[in-house]
């Protein structure tokens, strides 16, 4: 866990916003990134529930994806409370050795398994 959250969190927040249409509120006590009509594409956690962990929850194509993805690297991905039946994905944010390109690139592909088909014909990202 991340002794101060803040700085992941712009960290996280920044990749989000930069995505087309990207808005940000606060839902279940957390920041949440979506897109028009609500759409989440990823949530930041911190200590979430006593977990001791600073993430970032994005989508996953689905169940077969968040599986090769825990399995392929299970001290970054894991399978979060809530969100993880539905085949979202947690990845660590408070690792010393934190790929924020990979992250970016996490978060931008969940954007897109949300965002309306008319926004990614017309560019997308």
């Amino acid at each position: 866990m991340s002794p101060d959250p803040e700085p992941v969190l712009a960290k996280v927040r920044a990749l989000c916003l930069a995505l087309p249409r990207a808005a940000e509120k606060i839902s279940h006590g957390a920041p949440t990134f979506f897109i028009e009509k609500g759409k989440v594409f990823a949530y930041f956690t911190h200590n979430h529930h006593s977990d001791g962990r600073t993430a970032v929850q994005v989508k996953t194509s689905g169940r077969e994806e968040q599986a090769m993805l825990v399995e392929m690297d299970p001290a970054l991905y894991f399978v979060p409370p809530y969100t993880g039946p539905s085949g979202w994905i947690g990845m660590r944010l408070d690792r010393d050795d934190t790929d924020w390109d990979h992250v970016g690139d996490r978060i931008a592909s969940s954007w897109e398994l949300v965002a309306p088909r008319k926004l990614l014909e017309a560019g997308g990202r």
